[in-house]
């Protein structure tokens, strides 16, 4: 594919500054698709500074206008949106299919969604002799990474378009084709020079430029909970806002007046999604005690029905995980399961049979776990669920809400008052009762090491604004 080798930059694109490149890898085959090319921080500061000098027009532009880029982007992605998908199952190992109606998907809702959110919004308003104003913070640094590319990228770039804002995205150096296709959508809706630029690296170098710059008001990061700290604290010099959506733990309780089969199988389904790679997937699902040896043995029925293999053949479910350093790690943290006793029903170290070469995962489950065992507080990000059992409703609420992190939640019941009430009381961003269909409209963010700051619709918009009040206005 084209651009592989540049960066858009101002309108352009342009040769980097740096020699550097790196191998984009198929983990399916563990052969290299292609290479990229990897910015320093002089590739970072010619895109800031691009940035930097398209943010004063830019941000008088009108509503109307940046409605009008944001439906042709849209027009144009859904043109890519086959290439996107081939792209997206190459790289970061999706089946096809789920490239297709989820990944390529995702970014195309997100971008409805903001575009119908910015139709609605209003950025001023009267309150008595004062004008309350909201416009963009300026230019903001967005760093994505690879798990959900493409919904990561369209609910911080749109977001950003629409509020005015001018931009650098860092996309995961792990999954940066899709970017590289989208930068070209950009370029082709005719978004002005400067508006958006993308210079692909690693976060302890552009990443750490766009959070250390004094030309950047604000960074966007989804990531690890480990490099969110980084780029908080770099950019805590500059006193710039920072937004981060990070790890996650997800408990997924299910109370006793569920229809248990339903609510496991179902369980196993969501936490295995994506080769387990969803920083919000329920990886800890809590069931009654009387109802364990039940749940066992159809969460082990459910994830054996789970098939493996070539994300190029039909019918395959779970592809590999993103990297041979992802693979090592899901390893190691089975392995830990398996050495501090827990049970393990099916699954395992290792590679499903008949897999010799690719980062395959096999699906796996444990269960009883104890909720201190490693497996039950670290964030796996593989096909890896523990199953914990509790004695009472407030037990369960006790261990779900026992975890540094709080970025989701899920509530699985028969009576829908039942479930609101223990939804009240988990201390997550999302709490999702009964599996419920993505609603790209609902805020998205966490609670405490899952990140600050909230993605989607409005809400993202709005984490893209500062706020000015005119005093005397009126």
């Amino acid at each position: 594919m084209k651009n592989t080798d540049r960066f858009y930059i101002n309108g352009a694109w342009v040769q980097p500054l740096s020699s550097a490149t790196l191998p984009v890898i198929n983990p399916a085959t563990e052969k290299p698709i292609t290479s990229i090319a990897m910015g320093n921080a002089a590739d970072a500061a010619r895109a800031i500074a691009a940035a930097r000098a398209a943010f004063a027009s830019f941000s008088q532009t009108s509503k109307s206008y940046r409605l009008e880029l944001l439906k042709k982007m849209l027009v144009l992605y859904n043109e890519r949106a086959e290439e996107i998908a081939q792209v997206v199952s190459d790289e970061m190992g999706a089946p096809l299919q789920f490239a297709r109606e989820a990944q390529v998907w995702a970014g195309r809702v997100h971008m409805e969604s903001t575009i119908a959110a910015l139709e609605a919004f209003e950025f001023e308003e009267q309150r008595g002799k004062t004008r309350i104003i909201r416009e963009g913070i300026g230019v903001v640094g967005l760093i994505t990474p690879w798990n959900w590319p493409l919904n990561q990228i369209v609910c911080k770039v749109a977001p950003a378009i629409a509020a005015g804002c001018t931009m650098v995205l860092k996309p995961s150096e792990i999954a940066p084709l899709n970017a590289i296709i989208f930068a070209e959508i950009v370029h082709a809706a005719g978004v002005p020079a400067g508006v958006f630029n993308l210079v692909n690296g690693d976060g302890l170098t552009v990443g750490q430029a766009l959070a250390s710059s004094t030309d950047v008001d604000m960074v966007s990061f989804t990531g690890s909970t480990r490099a969110g700290v980084m780029v908080a604290k770099t950019a805590a010099d500059t006193v710039k806002r920072v937004t981060q959506e990070l790890g996650g733990k997800s408990a997924n309780i299910i109370l006793d007046d569920s229809d248990l089969r339903a609510a496991v199988t179902q369980g196993v389904a969501a936490c295995f999604s994506n080769s387990g790679q969803s920083c919000d997937a329920p990886t800890r699902m809590l069931v009654p005690k009387d109802k364990l040896a039940a749940a066992l043995d159809i969460a082990k029925q459910a994830a054996e029905s789970h098939t493996v293999g070539d994300p190029r053949r039909e019918g395959i479910q779970l592809g590999p995980v993103v990297s041979e350093m992802q693979f090592n790690k899901i390893q190691k943290l089975i392995q830990s399961g398996i050495s501090e006793g827990a049970p393990l029903l099916t699954g395992g170290a290792g590679r499903p049979q008949g897999l010799d070469k690719g980062y395959y995962a096999k699906p796996t489950v444990f269960g009883p776990v104890k909720p201190g065992m490693t497996i039950a507080r670290e964030e796996i990000f593989g096909p890896v669920l523990s199953i914990i059992p509790y004695d009472t409703e407030q037990q369960a609420v006790e261990i779900a809400n026992d975890t540094v992190y709080g970025l989701a939640a899920y509530v699985q019941s028969g009576n829908p008052e039942h479930a609101r009430k223990i939804a009240r009381q988990l201390r997550a961003g999302q709490i999702n009762v009964n599996y419920p269909d993505w609603d790209t409209t609902a805020p998205f963010g966490g609670y405490k090491q899952s990140g600050n700051g909230r993605e989607y619709a409005d809400w993202g918009i709005t984490d893209f604004l500062e706020l000015k009040a005119v005093v005397g206005f009126g």
